[in-house]
């Protein structure tokens, strides 16, 4: 099968045509065409009507939508999760537990397999693993009753029933530094989060493999000037990489125009950690059995007001990126797709180049969700 989309707006890391075209080859991209070049004949033709086309969304930091938890029993949540995604332009994405019992967790990721084998929506990259080796002074939305000590062993058993892509953890915590070098030595992306570990902490697991930050601000060690903590280590090393949830509740304008401002771009990963409540009006809800109530789309706890994960949708989030910094949509597209396969070791996604995935997402100039193609396959 070959597809052609044109009248296209191609936006790419450090790529901007107007009026281009892609050329498409089965689920590969097979080349990009400049405007004013001969088009070739293919058996399928999307007119993006010089919409924004841009490669597809990869969310590595979700835990529900429309109703449905990751870490619900029922086998039928995952599909609907990830349709729902694939409706915020989302193509890959990393499902993403809770801090809950060994048990729990294995019965999550035989419904992620299941659907892994047989996607339908959005591709699954693996899952991440929010805890449960985390630092019960900074639970946020986090069941204290499930934290435990840093155990590599159960993170490869838990591999056995679905691959792990990412594991977050506190570095402070006594075993994490192994840990550590334990993940990194299985192709497992370490990232620190739910941690009030010191600077110096962070540089003893920087120095063994740990360059990622999970929710950027949240629950982490607040910047001090005689002390500058997690945030300060996110500010200031350049190769450590940090996720950002830009609903700008989580962060402010200020907080995101000041991290785009000193960090590369290239170290910048947007996602949503969005809970069950996403796509649905405010009311009350629950992430991994804890009461939430969402009022103007922020989710809180129901017993002590802590932020509890997002109603933000993927689109919505590079909208806000571009309104708040006012940068080129060319260099912010990076935040959406290629940090994020860099950051968990994959080739062949994030970028609208030959050879690349054919995991496309289009934009209206409101930044809308239009058409979203998997592996060169129409599926919104």
């Amino acid at each position: 099968m070959s597809l052609l989309i044109q009248h296209a707006h191609v936006i790419s890391p450090d790529v901007d045509l107007p009026d281009a075209a892609l050329e498409i080859a089965g689920a590969k991209i097979k080349r990009v065409i400049p405007a004013g070049k001969a088009l070739p004949a293919c058996s399928e033709t999307y007119d993006a009507q010089g919409m924004r086309v841009v490669p597809g969304f990869i969310d590595t930091h979700c835990h529900g939508g429309m109703g449905h938890d990751v870490t619900s029993e029922d086998p039928a949540a995952m599909p609907i999760i990830a349709e729902a995604k694939l409706r915020e332009g989302v193509t890959s994405m990393c499902p993403t537990t809770l801090t809950l019992s060994e048990e729990m967790l294995a019965k999550s990721l035989r419904n992620i397999e299941a659907y892994r084998r047989s996607p339908s929506h959005a591709k699954i990259l693996g899952t991440h693993l929010e805890g449960p080796f985390i630092n019960p002074e900074c639970i946020g939305a986090q069941n204290p009753a499930y934290v435990r000590k840093p155990d590599m062993k159960e993170v490869l058993r838990l591999c056995e029933i679905s691959p792990v892509s990412l594991v977050t953890y506190a570095v402070e915590m006594a075993g994490s530094l192994e840990l550590t070098e334990q993940l990194v030595a299985a192709g497992i992306c370490p990232s620190c989060g739910h941690t009030n570990a010191t600077y110096a902490q962070f540089q003893a697991g920087r120095q063994r493999g740990l360059k990622r930050l999970t929710h950027f601000c949240n629950q982490m060690t607040k910047l001090h000037h005689r002390e500058v903590g997690m945030v300060g280590a996110g500010l200031y090393d350049d190769d450590v990489a940090i996720e950002m949830i830009c609903d700008k509740i989580h962060l402010c304008p200020e907080m995101i125009r000041l991290a785009f401002k000193v960090k590369p771009i290239a170290k910048i990963l947007l996602m949503t950690d969005a809970m069950e409540a996403t796509g649905l009006q405010d009311g009350n809800y629950h992430l991994g059995g804890l009461a939430v109530v969402v009022k103007d789309g922020a989710a809180r706890l129901e017993f002590n007001g802590a932020l509890a994960g997002s109603t933000l949708r993927f689109n919505v989030a590079l909208k806000n990126i571009a309104e708040v910094t006012g940068k080129p949509l060319c260099e912010l597209i990076r935040t959406t797709s290629l940090n994020q396969a860099e950051s968990l070791g994959i080739k062949g996604l994030g970028r609208l180049e030959k050879g690349y995935a054919a995991d496309i997402t289009v934009l209206d100039d409101d930044y809308a969700v239009r058409a979203v193609f998997v592996d060169g396959v129409r599926k919104v």
